[in-house]
């Protein structure tokens, strides 16, 4: 079970033109903010990393206006976890659940992914935030997510699962995320 305690939300490399090539765009930024602004308002920190953004454009202005207060880390590795200043920042958090977001399912996500399994880091794939430029490379990646004991959920579940019950003082407050 989720834990806002124990959580933190990765948004992994949703940038530039790439981005705009992503299978069913719209709901993946949609889902994106969803789980941002709900990390906000549970309090839960938020990573941020680009993949060479030199080359691959900055992070989409939809998804960065709400990361403002951040700092990106930048990467040229595939995984997250192949960033040094990903890795400090992810251990300086405490926090041993992960949630995944972002692009392309089949390279950043799935690599990732299984880094921090290996790290003894409980990744969750939210399935609805996560895309790929083809639906075939994007449902082969939780294919194969699943079958390496990844945890998939989507959006809303994830938000009801953190919050464990209606009488959460943030109801409300995420209730209206998904409204």
């Amino acid at each position: 079970m989720l834990r806002i305690d124990d959580c933190c939300l990765v948004v992994v490399d949703v940038q530039g033109k790439l981005a705009q090539l992503m299978v069913d765009k719209t709901t993946l930024f949609e889902n994106i903010r969803i789980l941002i602004q709900a990390a906000k308002i549970l309090d839960i920190p938020i990573l941020w990393c680009q993949q060479v953004p030199n080359a691959l454009g900055p992070t989409a202005l939809e998804i960065a206006e709400l990361l403002a207060d951040a700092e990106p880390i930048d990467k040229a590795c595939f995984s997250c976890w192949g960033a040094e200043p990903f890795r400090e920042r992810l251990q300086a958090t405490g926090r041993k659940q992960v949630l995944l977001c972002g692009i392309e399912t089949h390279v950043c996500i799935y690599q990732t992914a299984l880094d921090l399994l290996t790290q003894d880091y409980r990744p969750t794939v939210v399935a609805d935030a996560v895309s790929s430029r083809s639906l075939e490379n994007r449902q082969i990646a939780l294919m194969r997510l699943t079958a390496e004991g990844i945890d998939i959920a989507s959006t809303e579940m994830v938000l009801f699962e953190l919050l464990q019950s209606a009488e959460h003082p943030q109801f409300k407050a995420i209730a209206r995320l998904v409204k």
